[in-house]
């Protein structure tokens, strides 16, 4: 699989794990999906906001690319998060239509990427201040482990409260090859 073909498997993969997890979310209360269940973002819509709101800062830096992806055109307009703990939306119904929103903007970008867009080296600061020049197929690489790490803490939460999304695993997306 190429690099560009393995970049629109996450976005596939991500956007069909938010969906389940978003399903299973709106099982809860509001109270509950906001329960301080000792995790490091405290709650489920704690975790949840945090990776949307990561999903933001990162989406915003990419869109600085030079090859100037037209299906971040979106983002471009959106607020800058001010930190990555920041409660972007207080229910999982105003979240889950973000997070929705960014889901579609990230498979239609993942779709727009070539393999020279990956070799590029993106320069960003961090929401501290630090400036960095990295690769930017390592970087979307890490966009993609970011919200994989997270999701798992969201559906242990989701399991402690009685609630199963069923199965999470990438390999169920990956296409099967015929044997030859």
């Amino acid at each position: 699989m190429s690099r560009t073909g393995h970049i629109c498997l996450m976005a596939t993969y991500n956007k069909w794990m938010n969906e389940k997890i978003y399903g299973a979310a709106r099982c809860l209360s509001d109270d509950e999906l906001s329960a301080d269940r000792k995790a490091f973002f405290r709650s489920i819509l704690g975790t949840l906001n945090h990776v949307a709101a990561g999903d933001t800062v990162w989406l915003k830096r990419f869109a600085k690319h030079p090859a100037n992806h037209s299906a971040l055109e979106p983002v471009r307009r959106l607020s800058d998060p001010k930190n990555l703990d920041q409660a972007l939306f207080s229910t999982i119904r105003e979240l889950s239509v973000y997070q929705e929103r960014l889901d579609q903007i990230i498979v239609e970008w993942a779709n727009s990427i070539t393999e020279s867009d990956l070799d590029h080296t993106l320069h960003y600061a961090s929401l501290k201040g630090v400036v960095s020049d990295k690769d930017f197929y390592g970087l979307v690489m890490h966009f993609f482990n970011h919200q994989t790490h997270h999701r798992g803490q969201v559906t242990t939460l989701l399991s402690q409260a009685g609630v199963d999304i069923g199965d999470t695993d990438l390999v169920v997306l990956i296409p099967s090859r015929s044997s030859v």
